[in-house]
């Protein structure tokens, strides 16, 4: 009887633990007076540096959003395309903000949110290059950030193709800008940036990946942060706030955006 007495307790112990373990990561924010958020700076529009080196852009001003909303200090991280889940699961950061596209295989690792902003997948290249689907990629080869939705989708889509992987996207797109590239797979969004950047580079859209919404990012178990994300972007579509960032960052209004 107290052996079973003794391995109930340490059942109860074993599950407090793991309560703790999984601890309520909107409270701990609150309590610390701190939000630790993941942001790009190699993907402008929605994260880049200024002449003083100072981080803009859309995503930039959302994690400050957030942070005021919170009613706490913002710690942001530059993150890339291929580090932003890795940094959510190993708890360097509590949120990710960074232009992040939903697919199912990141839905097992994380939660999202619902879209804060709408964007497109594509290729883009040179008119005079004969590319239209990812059967006419040919021997073209094809700049991509490492581990987004875009790299991901041309290696499945084209198998084939000489895809070239690169660290981040600022690196894709300068390997397509110098010529080391033919083509350059991105964002509808920053092709648009590196369009005005470049006037004397081509960024004719070749073909549609798929349309990519923008979301934040959450460790898979904080249901309570990811409510409270919703709730704010919510809030700040219809009070006007997203469609003014929309238009300020991405010369665009906010159109409607699908729910989850």
């Amino acid at each position: 009887m107290r052996s079973f007495i003794a391995g109930l307790a340490a059942l109860a112990m074993a599950f407090v633990g793991s309560v703790e373990a999984k601890a309520d990561k909107l409270q701990d924010i609150l309590s610390k007076g701190v939000v630790r958020i993941g942001v790009p700076l190699d993907a402008p529009p929605f994260g880049s540096q200024d002449a003083a080196r100072k981080p803009i852009g859309f995503d930039i001003e959302m994690a400050e959003m957030v942070a005021k909303g919170l009613g706490v200090k913002l710690e942001m991280q530059q993150i890339t395309g291929a580090n932003r889940i890795p940094f959510l699961l190993t708890d360097k950061v509590d949120i990710v903000i960074s232009v992040m596209g939903l697919t199912p295989e990141r839905a097992r690792q994380i939660q999202f949110t619902a879209p804060y902003a709408n964007t497109f997948l594509a290729v883009y290249g040179p008119k005079s290059l004969p590319v239209s689907s990812p059967e006419t990629i040919g021997t073209a080869r094809i700049a991509a950030a490492r581990g987004t939705t875009q790299e991901l989708a041309i290696s499945a889509s084209a198998p084939r193709a000489s895809l070239m992987r690169t660290e981040d996207d600022a690196t894709a797109a300068a390997a397509y800008i110098s010529g080391q590239a033919d083509l350059l797979a991105t964002n509808s969004i920053v092709a648009q940036a590196l369009a005005k950047q470049n006037p004397n580079k081509e960024f004719e859209r070749k073909f549609t990946i798929r349309r990519s919404p923008a979301h934040m990012g959450v460790q898979m178990d904080q249901h309570n942060l990811v409510r409270w994300l919703d709730g704010f972007i919510f809030f700040n579509t219809m009070n006007g706030e997203l469609d003014r960032m929309h238009r300020k960052h991405l010369d665009m209004p906010m159109d409607p955006l699908p729910t989850l």
